[in-house]
């Protein structure tokens, strides 16, 4: 597993296509809510937030990428 903390290495959107073209399914959490997604359907836009920067956290696991907090989302990844 792979951490990096991205204040001092912010993703790029190279980054961020190589993590959705190693993921099955995404699932896009924003507070109580979230979306499943298929990684082909995900525009690069859909995946920030506010402030134009990629939401925390982006988890890679098993096929699955959650971008974004989700306490339920978390625990199934």
């Amino acid at each position: 597993m792979s951490e990096r903390t991205t204040t001092r290495e912010p993703l790029t959107d190279a980054d961020v296509r190589a993590l959705l073209s190693s993921a099955d399914r995404v699932i896009i959490a924003r507070g109580k809510s979230r979306r499943d997604v298929d990684p082909a359907d995900v525009k690069l836009d859909d995946l920030k937030g506010r402030s134009g920067k990629y939401r925390a956290p982006i988890v890679l696991s098993a096929g699955t990428l959650l971008v974004g907090f989700n306490a339920e989302a978390i625990a199934e990844v």
